[in-house]
């Protein structure tokens, strides 16, 4: 142990170490926010083709049945944008990924609006596509960029953070489907041009976000980590000097999860040897596809759905639109609430507890009615907005966690795009079930019910993350 008396600067630590004891200042809000924006853009993308389908169906321009192709030829995007972003992120860059991604789904949206005639279903099917190529490929890759620079004491709850944009996204869609979409027959294409603002937004992520400090290491770019760091640090005023209860804390922590890594017999840094399905990590690997597959199954069934149920119960669209934007509105403090308990708690609790909650007010939701009192239908569907969205915010805290930088891109996307495969079951299933029990809603939403409880015991093969350093 060095003296006490000896002064110990910054160069004893990793520069990983070095970004983990910095506080959290302005450069950290900028990378929250400069990704925060595009996850909101994202979201409001998703949320806009929920009340698109509901006004063309309403205007018998496409069938249920059609519109349940609309929705998850969008998510098939999603599942192979999801993994193959994952895979470029690890191989050029998270920021380059986050930027293109961008670019991607913004101009294919902008174009979808431009649909028309007897091919109008066809084209709006193609470019449905690629918008989800884009979106899929983005959100995993933002999550594992702002992980990368959050410091480690708070990196849950500002992964979380992040994830609340997506609810501001949400309310985003619902606003413009209750005051552009519901008046006006071709509100929806409005709706469509207003979701092509990612594109531009693109020029803005490529100038303003640095590169991950850890993906410039594993490429053995020396030189632009260090600039990074030392810029960041600058930014912070942040000491040289560390003291030296601080640096034996580090010390400590790196000790201890050395011991870990050695009781595995595996190097984590041999990228070689290591996959998401090395002994190491096949069986959070496991429970982190069960998970998102869940989740997407019974998230995008039921939101994707729900402004057309409530408008096949009787209501207007206007008024299931507002009804919906209510409901949506509830998302946010969902997402407060999981980025307290992140950190004051622990990860893999927060997680199964929202998942339970979620699990039950999906069955509230089915033995409401539509058709009934309309308190019951707006508490219900708070409730598992409130619920659902604190699950996902506590989801994309730990997938980031999970692996080391060599593969923490591929890990993340790879489940993702795994779950993607139920996003897109997911629309289809409702219309189907609803066929089948002659239009009772209590069914589908106890589908989802149980898928919801299945992914809460499935959090429980996850390690605990909170607190430690992200691994290299």
């Amino acid at each position: 142990m060095a003296d006490p008396a000896t002064p110990v600067t910054a160069s004893d630590l990793t520069r990983n170490e070095r970004l983990d004891r910095l506080p959290y200042g302005k450069r950290h809000n900028r990378m929250l926010f400069g990704s925060g924006i595009g996850w909101a853009l994202d979201a409001m993308d998703v949320g806009l083709i929920s009340f698109v389908i509901a006004s063309l169906i309403s205007q018998g321009l496409i069938t249920k049945g059609e519109g349940a192709l609309l929705a998850s030829i969008g998510f098939a995007g999603m599942a192979v944008g999801a993994t193959l972003g994952g895979l470029f992120a690890d191989r050029i860059g998270r920021r380059q990924v986050f930027a293109l991604t961008l670019v991607i789904y913004g101009v294919a949206t902008g174009i979808s609006a431009l649909a028309a005639g007897a091919w109008m279903l066809t084209l709006l099917l193609v470019l449905r596509f690629f918008v989800g190529l884009g979106l899929g490929a983005e959100l995993p890759v933002a999550a594992t960029l702002v992980s990368e620079f959050a410091p480690a004491r708070i990196r849950g709850r500002v992964v979380v953070w992040l994830e609340s944009f997506w609810a501001v996204g949400w309310i985003l869609a619902a606003v413009i489907g209750t005051y552009v979409i519901a008046p006006h027959a071709d509100g929806w294409r409005w709706a469509l041009l207003l979701g092509a603002v990612p594109a531009a937004y693109a020029l803005v992520v490529r100038m303003g976000l640095p590169e991950s400090v850890r993906f410039l290491e594993s490429k053995s770019r020396h030189d632009e980590a260090e600039r990074i760091v030392r810029d960041w640090e600058r930014a912070s005023r942040i000491t040289a000097t560390i003291e030296q209860a601080e640096l034996d804390r580090i010390r400590s922590q790196r000790e201890r999860e050395q011991r870990e890594l050695e009781q595995l017999g595996r190097d984590v840094n041999d990228a070689s040897r290591t996959t998401i399905w090395s002994p190491r990590y096949r069986r959070r690997t496991l429970g982190l596809w069960i998970i998102w597959f869940c989740i997407n199954l019974s998230y995008y069934g039921a939101f994707i759905w729900i402004p057309n149920l409530l408008a096949g119960a009787g209501m207007s669209l206007v008024k299931s639109f507002t009804f919906t934007l209510i409901m949506t509105l509830a998302q946010l403090p969902g997402y407060a609430v999981s980025a307290g308990l992140v950190e004051r708690w622990c990860r893999r609790s927060t997680l199964a507890t929202f998942l339970a909650g979620s699990a039950l007010a999906a069955a509230f939701f089915g033995w409401s009615g539509l058709e009934g009192n309309t308190g019951f239908v707006i508490a219900a569907g708070c409730l598992l907005s409130f619920f659902n969205l604190g699950a996902w915010g506590a989801l994309y805290a730990i997938g980031p966690e999970l692996y080391p930088t060599a593969i923490r891109g591929t890990g993340s996307g790879a489940a993702a795009g795994f779950g993607r495969i139920a996003s897109i079951i997911a629309p289809l299933l409702v219309p189907f079930v609803l066929d089948k029990t002659g239009g009772a809603t209590i069914v589908v939403f106890i589908v989802f019910a149980i898928a919801f409880g299945i992914a809460a015991g499935a959090a429980f093969l996850l390690p605990e993350q909170r607190g430690k350093q992200l691994a290299d």
